[in-house]
């Protein structure tokens, strides 16, 4: 019987794990531990890409040989998922050996057979997202049409796949395989991007020997990382080394974020696998992005919170242990998981989930059942106590739609869903009120008000545990159960007979007595770097003439827009002294458009206006470059629009 396929992107290594990473790999641990309780036999794969030109780049800044980096840092990932939860089948690198021999040979079979051919590329190339750019695409302003950064212009020999073979064929299986790509929007978006025209794509690169060398032609460099890393979902299956690799192939689910799926993932990708005359993926999902302070996370807006260090804030805030704490961390991940369009993270809404959702709903709920069971009954299951008819189609119906909602990795809708479970039975308990039943001596009527929150309890063990699974066992440890039940026998109305013994119960999630306050890495102080080929020298140096041409002036940003189709752009309206002006600037990833009206920014005016993403752009915003990130400048005071800056 074949494996359900779940994979993560593999993650680069340039940095470590923070909640944007485990936000990804927490969905797939949900969804593997659904399918896994549903009775499947599932194949979890998560791991690093190493092979990066800017993985190399950043050893180096840190005087560290690459390999030793490397290793450090798959590490650090390795330590994060397993105290995070993270039942992962496989952890896989993509310096291993096995999968540079699946590297190595699709590129050669590539070649046999003339989807990968070798010519010269002359154009531009964008170093932070390690990718070409045709003329068309780049315009006049020299700036990637991804992320805004300046371009460097390459003129060297390398090898092409060709991509624009497979073009028909993409569009022929997103129109056959709706599923294929989901949220909407993300297919949406994918079908807006190869409705653009699909061009044959550079898969090697020069300049550099960290990488897989080119097959039979090392002096060629290395293969591009994209084309690399995306064969690790193939080579942990153990093509090239078993027949039944089949009983994994293909993927039944891939996840990612969102800024890696068009281009990447749902292009080419599937090219890929079809050149290799291979079944593609059942269902590539894109989720959206955590932002933070209504910003997108940098590091140098000291807004990138490290997710084990946010559940050991929560747990020494609330003396909640740490176990528990990590899956309050999981759940609220879960429950406010972006899924169409991005989504705020804080620790105030993680603090109110905790306090609301966990401690008061779910935990109230279980103390006080097993409370009740233990004053009144001794612990035990009294005789002839069974759920009401109204109360067990509610449970059967909950469950159901919990079933659907993971299914559809909706994990908000399936937590909503499972939490009714819980005020149905707190409304049950206030309108019976076992503790009355008790006073006038109905002990049956008491015990079976009781049971049914004994059965609602049995069955969001099983409900939570995709998402909280360390609290889902604790729950089943107090019901006496041992561990949650399946989910095909979740819903079972009389799975706890008469006699049954409880245990005694012990709150799970204490109320937060303080704020949590997890610490959050400091701004990286900005090095100095040594002159690169193409950096500016002394003997490069302008003279005043040649600035006195730059005509740089003060704009009031009057409105701003996301460019469609692009994640890192947005259209700015300008107001520069009477005259109105549009500029496309890619800061899309550190600002969002409302925190940009009203500002003040520097802007040159006479630059030459370029074509990007079908709008003229009637300049170029000025920013510092922090990090990688852009950070407004602007006046100590307001000064007119239009204003020089000399």
């Amino acid at each position: 019987m074949k494996r359900y396929y779940i994979t993560t992107p593999i993650y680069y290594v340039n940095s470590v794990p923070h909640i944007g990473t485990a936000l990804t790999t927490i969905v797939a641990d949900a969804c593997a531990r659904f399918q896994k309780r549903r009775g499947r036999a599932v194949y979890f794969l998560t791991g690093t890409d190493e092979n990066a030109p800017k993985v190399h780049r950043v050893a180096g800044e840190r005087g560290v040989p690459t390999q030793q980096f490397v290793d450090e840092m798959a590490a650090e990932f390795e330590r994060t998922w397993q105290a995070l939860h993270i039942e992962y089948d496989v952890f896989i690198r993509t310096t291993e050996d096995r999968h540079k021999r699946v590297v190595t040979e699709v590129f050669r079979r590539l070649v046999r057979q003339g989807d990968i051919y070798l010519g010269s590329y002359q154009g531009w190339y964008c170093v932070s997202c390690e990718t070409f750019f045709a003329s068309s695409k780049v315009g006049e302003s020299r700036t990637c049409p991804d992320c805004g950064k300046p371009l460097e212009w390459r003129d060297e020999p390398c090898y092409y796949f060709r991509l624009s073979k497979y073009e028909s064929r993409l569009k022929g299986h997103l129109a056959a395989n709706p599923r294929f790509i989901e949220p909407e929007v993300r297919r949406n978006e994918t079908l807006g991007f190869i409705a653009e025209g699909l061009q044959d794509i550079a898969v090697t690169r020069t300049g550099t020997d960290w990488g897989v060398p080119v097959p039979d032609d090392p002096a060629s460099g290395v293969v591009y990382v994209w084309f690399d890393a995306l064969l690790n979902y193939l080579t942990a299956t153990g093509w090239l080394e078993r027949d039944d690799y089949t009983d994994t192939w293909p993927p039944d689910l891939q996840l990612m974020g969102k800024d890696i799926l068009p281009r990447f993932h749902a292009t080419i990708w599937p090219a890929m696998l079809m050149a290799l005359d291979l079944p593609l993926p059942e269902r590539l999902y894109g989720h959206g992005w955590w932002i933070v302070n209504k910003q997108k996370m940098s590091k140098s807006l000291g807004n990138v919170y490290a997710p084990l260090e946010v559940a050991q804030s929560l747990a020494a805030a609330s003396g909640c242990e740490t176990p528990y704490a990590v899956d309050a961390f999981r759940y609220y991940m879960l429950r406010e998981m972006p899924t169409d369009s991005d989504a705020e993270f804080s620790l105030e809404g993680l603090e109110t989930r905790y306090n609301g959702d966990l401690a008061n709903d779910l935990g109230n709920m279980l103390h006080r059942t097993l409370s009740m069971m233990h004053r009144y009954f001794g612990g035990r299951v009294p005789d002839g106590a069974r759920v009401d008819a109204g109360l067990a189609d509610l449970f059967a119906q909950q469950a159901a739609r919990v079933t659907e909602a993971y299914e559809a990795v909706d994990f908000p809708r399936g937590l909503r869903e499972a939490w009714q479970i819980i005020g149905a039975a707190n409304r049950y308990y206030d309108e019976q009120s076992p503790w009355t039943l008790m006073k006038q001596g109905d002990t049956a009527r008491a015990g079976q008000v009781l049971y049914a929150g004994l059965i609602a309890a049995r069955l969001l063990s099983a409900l939570v545990e995709p998402a909280m699974p360390q609290v889902a066992r604790e729950i089943a440890r107090q019901l006496g159960i041992g561990e949650p039940p399946a989910w095909s026998d979740a819903t079972a109305m009389d799975a706890l007979p008469a006699g049954h013994m409880l245990r005694e119960p012990k709150p799970i999630f204490p109320r937060l007595q303080a704020k949590a306050e997890p610490k959050q890495p400091p701004a990286p102080t900005p090095q100095p770097e040594p002159p690169q080929q193409g950096a500016t020298t002394m003997q490069d140096a302008i003279t005043i003439d040649d600035f006195k041409r730059l005509q740089i002036r003060i704009a009031t940003v009057t409105a701003a827009e996301p460019v469609p189709k692009s994640t890192k752009l947005l259209k700015l309206t300008l107001d520069v002294g009477g005259e109105t002006r549009t500029i496309v600037a890619g800061i899309a990833e550190d600002y969002t458009p409302d925190q940009l009206v009203g500002k003040q920014i520097p802007v040159l005016v006479n630059l030459q206006p370029a074509l990007i993403r079908g709008i003229v752009s009637e300049g170029m915003m000025l920013a510092a470059d922090v990090d990688g990130r852009a950070v407004l400048l602007h006046p100590d005071r307001e000064v007119p629009s239009g204003s020089t800056v000399r």
